[in-house]
């Protein structure tokens, strides 16, 4: 029954502003509506509720993640618009901070402005 609907989204934020600015701006999504209960924005199909809260902590874990075709043409395209990838000491592409796992996967971390982390992996 899951499986026909469309996958919804939620990612807190301290500040409306900043994170339209950076999901419409450097990631472009499209701007759906601001409500008294959350920005929404839509990336391609998909819908992210950004909820404020004043005083919360951003996880240490990858709360919205994409799976895309290249890995490294993606990395590129976030660079070239301001968007600079994690450089976490346990990967070894220190310059583009992509992670190949083991079996050959290919996954780059990134935050927004709140300290949200998103990924963009390749998967074999």
């Amino acid at each position: 029954m899951l499986t026909a609907g469309k996958m919804v989204g939620f990612v807190l934020t301290k500040d409306y502003d900043a994170a339209r600015a950076f999901y419409e701006g450097k990631l472009g999504f499209t701007f759906v509506a601001l409500t008294p209960f959350a920005l929404i924005m839509r990336a391609g199909e998909n819908l992210v509720r950004i909820v404020k809260m004043a005083d919360f902590v951003p996880l240490r874990s990858t709360v919205l993640g994409w799976e895309v075709g290249d890995v490294g043409a993606v990395v590129g395209w976030l660079v070239g618009r301001g968007v600079e990838t994690e450089k976490y000491p346990w990967v070894a592409d220190k310059e583009r901070g992509i992670w190949t796992t083991p079996a050959g996967d290919k996954v780059a971390w990134f935050k927004d402005p709140d300290g949200n982390v998103l990924s963009v992996s390749q998967h074999r």
